[in-house]
């Protein structure tokens, strides 16, 4: 007893200087749980250690979530996957391995408004971030504007260079706001500079038929383009709206509550005579 109270205070002290905050927190009740089951040292140093680096992992995804400004609320377990079409079903299980991004892929989701393109790439991106990659959601027009102050600032290529740090970044509602030539221009070294060092992933209800009405100019639309699909996968949402379909059943709900009818009772109502 004597001998482990002289060492404790060194001990302590070596811990705080190599922050090891969680074996700090834990290594007494783990050595004593140890003693009782006569186990022995490696076992015990493995268990504070394991203690610390999961402890570790979950401040990492907690700094990585907060660094990547995706919304909170479009997560996996909030997308229902299952009013996709079984062949995007099969697009998202292999994206969701994160392998892409160690291929330095693009995603491309294209769908109607209010078709679930960034509830979709934000459920997926929330999925890389809980594998441990940095990942960054923007809206185009936002970052459009960040990287055209940058230019004004003469500081876009450190503005480049802050982004590159992201394994995949979300740029949201391509083509949703008309841009200027100029802002276009910005967007495009964004994309050029990306090219094969790190995925991007795009939501938009444009076809690539229309980004002429973006880029401004035949060459440039079709240099970004070639560059996006050169190494991507494409999503197609041909679904109606989400937000359509939830109004539609609040809207019929409401009436067969108006109506004093339960959803059975409608449902039974609405069989044709002789059914």
């Amino acid at each position: 007893m004597l001998n482990a109270e002289r060492t404790r205070p060194r001990l302590l002290e070596c811990l705080k200087e190599l922050h090891l905050s969680t074996v700090t927190a834990c290594y007494g009740q783990v050595a004593q749980d140890c003693q009782k089951e006569s186990l022995g040292y490696e076992h015990f140093l493995k268990e504070v250690m394991e203690r610390e680096c999961e402890v570790r992992w979950h401040h990492r995804i907690e700094r990585l979530l907060a660094e990547s400004r995706l919304p909170l609320d479009k997560t996996p377990e909030s997308f229902d996957l299952g009013r996709l079409p079984l062949r995007v079903q099969q697009q998202m299980r292999t994206l969701q391995t994160g392998s892409f991004v160690d291929r330095r892929e693009n995603v491309l989701a294209f769908g109607n408004p209010g078709s679930g393109k960034t509830h979709l790439l934000c459920a997926l991106c929330h999925q890389l971030v809980r594998q441990g990659r940095k990942v960054l959601y923007t809206t185009c027009s936002l970052l459009v504007q960040e990287l055209l102050a940058a230019k004004r600032d003469l500081a876009l290529p450190r503005a480049l260079q802050r982004l590159s740090r992201f394994e995949a970044i979300l740029l949201d509602d391509l083509g949703y706001v008309q841009q200027s030539r100029e802002e276009m221009e910005v967007l495009f070294t964004l994309l050029a500079d990306r090219y094969e060092r790190g995925s991007v992933l795009i939501t938009s209800n444009l076809p690539f038929s229309q980004w002429e009405s973006l880029f401004k100019d035949p060459m440039t639309t079709a240099a970004a383009i070639d560059r996006l699909v050169h190494h991507c996968v494409i999503v197609e949402l041909n679904l109606q709206s989400y937000r359509a379909e939830q109004a539609h059943a609040r809207f019929a709900a409401n009436a067969m509550s108006t109506a004093g009818v339960g959803p059975e009772d409608g449902a039974q109502g609405a069989a044709p005579e002789g059914s």
